[in-house]
């Protein structure tokens, strides 16, 4: 595809009060309910009036530490699965993409769950596969520890070829409805599954009928080494952390070369980094607002949310120091990121605290709607990514500054869409079915 034929692909990353550690403190926030229907609709009422391709929710299984709820409310999130299919109802266009562990799930009943989200919405459902990096989750799961890092992706892969197999299990045409000759279905074309794996056995078929876009889009993270594979096997999106334009090239580059070994195309699967935005109508309002968002976040809560990220207490070690020493191996992908992050810089716990806290090692733009403008489309144009995955400090406000200020911008440059031009998600980011 020519630079000129290329589209610049949104999400919109929807997390309760905002993507701020802090933003349950900003006074905007006073009207905000973290799990209330009311709210997500506007926000995805936002995207959608913005052309975004889909709206995203996270989601999570455990509260590591009660004690942490004074401070953070990143751990109170709505089953992601269960907000989108109430906004599927007030909502036309816009994905409907949610987070689902293959660690803490079955397959036949989290392939049912998507594909009636599919159903429901006329084809705009995604999956953000995830494995479970929390010893707090499988605690809430009958277990006292996770399974070993390596024994979770196995287990993912055979997650995904059962799914895989259910989606598939009923042929597109399958559904007759031939009411005088009484047919409703021709069950030459439903299949059974019979998968038997080392971790699932599963009989199938899917007890509903190929949903609108066949097979939801599979989104993935897509930054460890195992997790790049498992991506450039299965996925149609990447999410992806990077603050350097330089190493996304790379990373862009190499992931894209790495489709080629699995018989993909470089355009079967989108790259879209997060995207964390600070705006203002100028460059230095946006720096005020930042600087008024940095004094909003308490040093105690930066280095807890710090050691939730690195699943390590840190409570125990000076926060004016080094971080120590901290196993690679068997950690999250993000884990992995910032201890090598703190090796390269030499930040402090309290500095690595108060930085991750705002993006979590996204890439954080600060600026007026020209500049953040220039920079999508400068990531864009470079090959640095397809897209972005946008995380606004607060919500819905911070969102809707993006749509009424951002997207104009990106408009009238041609990189982005006016309107939709089709309804499924999968048409939205242009990309088909394997």
């Amino acid at each position: 595809m020519s630079q000129h034929e290329r589209r610049l692909s949104l999400g919109a990353f929807l997390m309760n009060y905002g993507h701020h550690i802090a933003a349950w403190r900003h006074p905007e926030s006073s009207k905000v309910r973290p799990i209330d229907l009311a709210f997500y609709q506007d926000c995805a009422l936002a995207a959608e009036r913005g052309k975004f391709d889909m709206i995203f929710l996270a989601d999570n299984n455990s509260i590591p530490l009660i004690e942490d709820l004074r401070t953070n409310v990143s751990f109170l999130q709505p089953e992601a699965l269960t907000m989108l299919s109430a906004l599927a109802g007030v909502t036309s266009y816009i994905g409907l993409a949610g987070t689902a562990s293959t660690t803490f799930n079955e397959p036949y009943s989290l392939a049912r769950r998507l594909s009636t989200l599919d159903h429901i919405s006329g084809g705009r459902a995604a999956w953000n596969v995830v494995t479970s990096t929390k010893d707090a989750e499988a605690r809430n799961f009958g277990s006292a520890a996770l399974m070993e890092h390596g024994k979770r992706y196995e287990r993912a892969e055979e997650f995904m070829r059962a799914v895989t197999g259910l989606w598939d299990s009923w042929e597109e045409d399958a559904v007759v409805v031939d009411r005088k000759g009484i047919v409703f279905a021709d069950t030459d074309k439903i299949h059974r599954v019979h998968h038997q794996g080392e971790y699932f056995r599963i009989e199938g078929p899917l007890n509903m009928p190929r949903s609108p876009q066949g097979k939801p889009v599979i989104i993935e993270a897509g930054t460890s080494a195992a997790g790049q594979r498992l991506a450039a096997r299965t996925a149609d999106v990447v999410f992806t952390a990077c603050e350097d334009k330089a190493e996304a090239i790379r990373y862009y580059q190499r992931f894209k070369s790495l489709l080629t070994e699995y018989g993909r195309e470089p355009d079967d699967v989108k790259v879209m980094p997060g995207l964390l935005v600070f705006i203002g109508e100028s460059e230095e309002e946006a720096w005020e607002s930042r600087q008024m968002w940095s004094e909003l976040i308490l040093p105690e809560a930066a280095v807890k949310y710090l050691s939730q990220l690195l699943n390590t207490d840190l409570s125990g070690y000076p926060a004016d120091g080094p971080l120590p020493d901290l196993p690679k191996e068997g950690n999250s992908s993000r884990a992995v990121m910032i201890i090598e992050s703190a090796k390269r810089s030499g930040m402090t716990i309290q500095e690595l605290g108060r930085h991750y806290a705002v993006a979590r090692g996204h890439m954080t733009v600060t600026g007026s709607p020209e500049q953040i403008a220039d920079l999508i489309e400068d990531w864009f144009r470079s090959g640095a990514c397809d897209g972005f995955n946008v995380m606004a400090p607060i919500l819905p406000s911070g969102l809707e500054r993006f749509v009424d200020s951002v997207v104009p911008l990106l408009q009238r440059r041609e990189i982005f869409r006016t309107e939709y031009s089709g309804r499924t998600l999968r048409e939205h980011l242009g990309i088909g079915l394997r």
